[in-house]
């Protein structure tokens, strides 16, 4: 989920920042009905409300309807070049604009037609011509909207019908012509109407609009207020508030872009203030941000196209990812403990911090609203009518609010950026679905699976391996959620049938595509944040990687042991948590040079070997015993409980010995 600008911006002076078209009156406005067309298209057809009237869309109508309304937005809203026009649309994207209308207009009219007579796989002459422009229209959608990366994937694995029946072992497949690829993919309940398109349609739309409605009811200002009141005076402060609010902003957002812009703006000048480096202060700031994206209740687009892939609801997945979120913040928490605890670093005075209690009483409402969509997810089992319900809800406690209430301005901008939100991800995810079409069409979602397991030798550390790595590179280029639904089609099915948990595999590939947004050389995230702190991004991007050391070894833990996701008996979700965290504290505290209670570890060869001793103990702590290990949870405990012993003799004979300095901190 991603920022919208809004209407009154300056024109960027470059290039690079001209992203969204600043747009006239008349196509805001038009934005604006549109946005409200769809959500009342999408809740009439949750509720199946028939229109009042009798009427009774199917699926794949609907899913086209939704398209024409949205899709041809795309090149309207997202220039197609830096340099096209930024203050108007010219002749070109109003025909592209009138062609997708058209053209998904009708795929909706003939929607019952196309069903009974299988279109996609024997289409009329006169539709032949349509399915071809459809197909171009998509890729272009996907490139104004997804970038560059994103395009040439979609572009290269959607031909990939044309020419699979000539490629080598094993990506040889199925070979179709030119048209009937063309039908399949623009026609397809597999492709262009298939998970990804769904997923939007039936879930995504809904947590957008309350994502929206938080952004504008102001959210991020309560958030920040909270995390500073509650953590701004402790040691390392303005680091630990970063941790917590872009956590609770990111679980909203879904965008790790927006996370740092929003929450880095403030965290960032403080932490630099209080004697953090820039690339610190940077690197924290993008961990943190990165890490919103795995945070519930709200985990972006992602979370919801992984629930639809694997047939279960949204609540599961969010109840999954409860545990390795709270891990990856708690990882990111105790290093920056550590590292303020040896270079000396306090917390902010609390005069120039607001105070907890007005800050509850000015964003009470959010807490509620929160607790109120819990209840909805979890008691009530309503995951598609929650988000709406909830944004209703929150809009009317807004509004009985003097100091909040909301002007038609505030309307009409809470309505442009869901419009906005709806536009861009439907671009994106649409031309997703063409790869994954392509690939099923030619059985490559099946026999690649079975060739993969061949090759890695059944073994399934390799395969974990391999997808850790697709992931990471995939997520350079490419969002979090196509680099996702790339590897869940190609590789998931593999690593599932070895034996491995189906949530704890598909999490581990969302897990690898979010980190590289702090791992150079690409670190989208590490360049954003360093941006802000005025500092070099590559710099920052490593800074990011040393601090959070920790996560790259998480999804490990959970795909090994299922336990971690809450997959298992309590006692043994319960004490493989247990040994998870005192786990993660060993290994913070080894790769920070600090241990509470002994002191710093720095300065000595003994110091050293405590360091790398307690590195030892915290991956036996955090290391799930099982099946997949090979060995009992109990001597892994055994063993991690004597290493750390060692390690902390270590430890206190070289305070003793050289003292428990305090180093200096370099400054920015």
């Amino acid at each position: 989920m991603t920022q919208a600008p809004t209407q009154d911006s300056e024109r960027p002076a470059s290039a690079e920042v001209r992203r969204y078209r600043h747009l006239n009156p008349v196509w805001t406005g038009l934005i604006a009905l549109t946005t409200v067309v769809c959500i009342a298209l999408a809740i009439n057809q949750l509720l199946n409300l028939q229109f009042f009237a009798g009427v009774v869309l199917i699926e794949s109508r609907y899913l086209f309807l939704l398209i024409a309304a949205l899709l041809p937005f795309v090149f309207i809203v997202f220039p197609a070049s830096g340099k096209s026009p930024y203050d108007r649309v010219p002749w070109y994207d109003g025909v592209l604009f009138v062609l997708a209308l058209g053209a998904f207009l009708a795929y909706a009219w003939y929607a019952e037609q196309m069903a009974d007579e299988a279109w996609q796989f024997s289409p009329p002459d006169y539709i032949v011509p349509v399915t071809l422009l459809v197909w171009l229209l998509l890729l272009e959608a996907v490139r104004r909207a997804g970038g560059f990366a994103i395009f040439v994937v979609v572009l290269v694995i959607s031909l990939y019908p044309l020419y699979a029946g000539s490629m080598p072992f094993p990506f040889k497949g199925l070979a179709f012509s030119f048209p009937n690829t063309a039908a399949y993919h623009s026609l397809s309940e597999e492709s262009l109407l298939g998970v990804p398109m769904k997923a939007f349609a039936n879930i995504v739309m809904g947590f957008l609009v309350f994502g929206a409605a938080l952004q504008h009811t102001g959210a991020g200002k309560f958030f920040m207020d909270f995390a500073f009141a509650l953590l701004g005076h402790v040691r390392g402060g303005p680091a630990k508030v970063a941790i917590f609010s872009s956590g609770l902003l990111g679980s909203v957002s879904g965008s790790v872009t927006t996370n740092i812009l929003t929450t880095g703006a403030l965290t960032i000048p403080a932490m630099k203030r209080l004697g953090f480096s820039a690339r610190y202060a940077g690197g924290v700031e993008a961990c943190a941000s990165t890490g919103g994206v795995l945070m519930p209740p709200i985990m972006g687009a992602t979370a919801f196209v992984m629930a639809t892939f694997l047939n279960v609801e949204y609540l599961d997945v969010a109840i999954a990812a409860a545990i390795p979120s709270l891990l990856y913040f708690f990882g990111l928490f105790v290093a920056i403990d550590a590292y303020s605890a040896r270079h000396g670093l306090r917390g902010m005075s609390r005069d120039e911090l607001p105070k907890l209690k007005r800050a509850i009483l000015d964003g009470w409402q959010y807490i509620f609203v929160f607790a109120f969509l819990i209840y909805m997810l979890a008691i009530l089992q309503q995951e598609i009518l929650a988000p709406y319900i909830a944004t209703v809800v929150l809009i009317v406690i807004n509004q009985m609010r003097k100091h909040s209430r909301w002007g038609w301005s505030d309307v009409t901008g809470f309505i442009h950026t869901t419009g906005i939100l709806f536009i861009e991800l439907i671009g994106i995810l649409a031309g997703i679905g063409l790869v994954v079409g392509a690939l099923i069409m030619t059985g490559m979602a099946g026999t690649f699976t079975n060739d993969l397991i061949v090759l890695a030798g059944n073994n399934g550390f390799v395969l974990l391996l391999t997808g850790a790595l697709a992931s990471f590179i995939l997520g350079m280029g490419l969002t979090i959620t196509a680099a996702y639904i790339l590897l869940a089609v190609v590789l998931a099915p593999g690593v599932v049938k070895l034996g491995f948990d189906p949530m704890a595999v598909h999490l581990f590939l969302m897990y690898w595509g979010m980190l590289s947004f702090i791992t150079p050389p690409v670190a989208v995230g590490a360049y954003v944040a360093a941006s802000l702190a005025k500092t070099d991004g590559m710099g920052t991007g490593f800074e990011a990687m040393r601090l959070g050391a920790i996560i790259y070894f998480i999804p490990f833990f959970f795909v090994l042991n299922p336990a971690l996701i809450f997959h298992g008996s309590w006692g043994e979700i319960f004490f493989v948590t247990l040994t998870a965290f005192i786990g993660v504290v060993l290994i913070a505290a080894s790769l920070q040079g600090y241990l509470i209670g002994v002191g710093t570890l720095a300065g000595s060869a003994l110091s050293w070997i405590a360091r790398v001793v307690l590195l030892i103990a915290g991956f036996l702590f955090a290391l799930p015993g099982g099946k997949h290990t090979g060995i009992p949870q109990f001597e892994l405990t055994i063993a991690a409980i004597v290493t750390a012993a060692i390690g902390i003799v270590a430890g206190f004979a070289h305070v003793r010995r050289y003292g428990g300095t305090v180093d200096t901190v370099a400054q920015p």
